[in-house]
């Protein structure tokens, strides 16, 4: 063979060689990318927003007038560390602010998420930034909000078994009325009015004040499997947890979530949507003008709490006795016909909606109020649990009441929140977990 022969040889032999490491390489690199499981945002926390501030059913009498001059001015160069449990836990996260009750475009910056350590202080090595359309401030218009890009966490070799969620934001200038969950049962923290932008320190001291109320925030995703359901509990002050512990997330659907991953892991995500006093029916002209301490009724607020949340297959709805009560003195035709009309919207975007019976509200107010209001009642879980509306019941009623007096049961009284006598109303922590224990998992989670 001469030179020339042996060379196109030898060349023919390395073109088949490099071809065929690009054969395998390609195999290689693709088979674990074609393995992955695909995935999708998941609402893994949520705080049905009202107002505005300081409209609306706190955790504990409380005093903030150091902390914002006046409600028409709000926040004033200020920054919030707001703490919340994510029920399940990704790799990216996104977050969602409000403006929905503000009347002045507010404007956020040095917006980040780490992981609580203790207090107020972040743990370290875990505070990151959070971007908006790649910037790192967003400015809101008045009845709107905005999701954040996302961002993956860090974890500083911590597990997130347990843990919470610090999300640190800088209002820039005044914010103007402020949007807010009033009853979050859970520690936040804020920086004093004119202190700038405090959010990158991890330490406790950059944020001397304390509130029991979430603002601005109203939303927690996580990438997470594909097919992950989210199912949202919505309702008034018993959904949002009246009564029980303070930071000891013992809400009934606390406790369900705890119940749910025990038998089903994290395939499932459980996220609370009530609002303290708020109402089935009314009221019909809620507006920032016009605010009320429950927050818009639950048809008007449904797109927002529950159609735009992430993943939602299954909605818990108990919600009705602030209708009966003297202020609003709501017939039952309507709160039926109200209730008739929000499943059927769920149902439309293929959501499953259990009904839940109304706890005993016996011995709460007057005599006469509360045997007028126990009646409407009584009529009520009775259409719940008959009208074949809903695609399942769950029997909060008879989980929580006394057969031989009709009301709740003198375990469930006292408060847990302040170890008070309890107003025969709200259950406590021991209430909502025999609530909770009233729940069906299976019918949760079949298809």
């Amino acid at each position: 063979m001469n030179a020339r022969a042996c060379r196109a040889r030898h060349g023919r032999l390395a073109l088949r060689l490099a071809l065929l490491s690009v054969c395998a390489w390609t195999v290689i690199c693709a088979t674990p990318l074609l393995a992955q499981p695909a995935s999708a945002w998941t609402t893994a926390w949520a705080a049905s927003v009202q107002g505005p501030y300081p409209v609306g059913n706190v955790s504990l009498p409380t005093r903030l007038e150091q902390l914002f001059r006046s409600p028409e001015s709000g926040a004033r160069n200020q920054s919030f560390r707001l703490i919340v449990r994510p029920d399940v836990w990704g790799p990216q996260a996104r977050i969602r602010l409000s403006n929905a009750l503000g009347t002045r475009p507010v404007t956020f910056d040095d917006v980040f998420v780490g992981l609580q350590l203790s207090g107020s202080a972040v743990l370290k090595g875990t505070n990151t930034p959070v971007l908006f359309s790649g910037r790192s401030s967003v400015t809101i218009a008045p009845g709107a909000d905005a999701w954040s890009d996302a961002v993956t966490l860090r974890t500083a070799g911590a597990g997130t078994d347990g843990r919470k969620l610090a999300v640190s934001l800088h209002v820039v200038g005044e914010s103007g009325p402020m949007t807010w969950h009033a009853k979050a049962l859970t520690t936040s923290y804020v920086s004093l009015p004119g202190s700038g932008s405090t959010t990158a320190d991890e330490r406790e001291l950059a944020f001397p004040a304390s509130t029991t109320s979430w603002f601005f925030l109203d939303a927690v995703d996580m990438q997470l499997p594909q097919g992950t359901r989210t199912v949202v509990a919505l309702g008034d002050s018993i959904t949002d947890g009246t009564a029980s512990t303070l930071n000891g997330d013992d809400r009934w659907p606390d406790v369900l979530s705890r119940r749910l991953h025990a038998q089903f892991g994290d395939r499932v995500s459980v996220v609370n949507a009530g609002i303290g006093g708020n109402r089935v029916v009314g009221p019909l002209d809620y507006a920032p003008s016009k605010p009320f301490a429950g927050g818009p009724p639950a048809g008007q607020r449904l797109e927002r709490d529950v159609l735009r949340l992430s993943g939602v297959s299954t909605v818990i709805w108990l919600e009705g006795i602030n209708d009966f009560g003297v202020a609003a003195n709501t017939s039952v035709d309507a709160v039926q016909q109200a209730m008739r009309d929000v499943v059927t919207r769920l149902h439309a975007k293929g959501i499953r909606v259990f009904g839940a019976t109304l706890t005993s509200a016996v011995g709460n107010g007057t005599p006469a109020d509360s045997a007028a209001r126990e009646t409407k009642r009584q009529a009520l879980n009775a259409f719940i649990r008959t009208s074949g509306l809903f695609d399942g019941v769950f029997e909060f009623d008879r989980a929580t009441t006394d057969p031989a007096t009709g009301a709740m049961r003198d375990a469930f009284i006292p408060n847990s929140t302040d170890g008070g006598p309890g107003d025969h109303l709200h259950p406590n922590r021991l209430g909502y977990a025999a609530m909770a224990g009233a729940v069906a998992l299976d019918a949760l989670m079949t298809p």
